[in-house]
């Protein structure tokens, strides 16, 4: 039996991983869905990167959580990389699921498109909150490829506005991921088309991770909420040992 935390992305808060959790707790493990400081309901939106990172590494600490599987999804490997240079005496493994990867000093910006940056300038600036949305079509082309449109739909729904700050905010590590002593896997979904294939979520970001192991699976970049049963078997390869 292990232990996975699973760290969403952005938009998202952790129930909407409680699928994924519910077929690897049928599997016989203990599984924690957390939400990220800045997507839990009543949060402000303008918090940043490091309040981020601290309120998972306070939730692992409130829990005694500890030779843990850390998971994290999208903007989440941004979450888990600061975790495990603050918190490496509790994990056990890490795990990257189309995920950035982040060296000392960077932002997530700094790994996205130009057009999604200013996408996402605008956007903050026209809602005056702190925050981002993602356009429905964006979503539904380039995040959830896979699913048919009422899903897509069901899905898009319960998100909620995200932070930019958290994709400014340069990350501060004592440690690069490549250098880290834990072990490390990447998943990666080959339909995902939320990151341009000519800017690859594998192998441009998960090569930052230095030796890793590579689990490979069919889905876009939701696959959440489009094959919950897939991703949690992919968590599950890529977390058993």
């Amino acid at each position: 039996m292990s232990t996975y935390v699973l760290v969403h992305g952005a938009w998202h808060t952790g129930a909407e991983f409680e699928p994924v959790a519910a077929a690897i707790r049928k599997a016989g493990h203990v599984v924690h869905t957390p939400t990220i400081k800045g997507n839990r309901p009543g949060d402000r939106k303008d918090s940043g990167l490091a309040e981020a990172i601290q309120s998972i590494v306070d939730y692992l600490a409130e829990h005694n959580l500890n030779d843990i599987v850390l998971v994290g999804h999208s903007y989440g490997g941004m979450v888990i990389t600061g975790v495990a240079d603050a918190a490496a005496n509790r994990i056990r493994r890490l795990v990257y699921w189309n995920a950035f990867v982040p060296n000392n000093g960077e932002c997530l910006n700094d790994m996205v498109p130009p057009h999604y940056r200013g996408l996402f300038d605008a956007i903050h600036a026209e809602r005056g909150d702190g925050s981002v949305v993602l356009p429905f079509p964006i979503w539904r082309e380039a995040f959830i490829n896979d699913a048919d449109l009422e899903t897509a739909q069901r899905a898009y729904d319960v998100l909620n506005p995200h932070p930019l700050k958290t994709f400014e905010d340069k990350i501060v590590l004592r440690t690069n991921p490549a250098e880290m002593p834990i072990a490390k896997s990447y998943v990666n979904c080959t339909e995902d088309t939320a990151m341009p294939h000519s800017l690859p979520w594998h192998p441009r970001l998960s090569e930052k991770l230095g030796l890793f192991r590579l689990v490979q699976v069919p889905g876009s970049h939701e696959l959440c909420f489009s094959n919950p049963e897939r991703l949690a078997q992919a968590f599950l390869d890529a977390g058993r040992d």
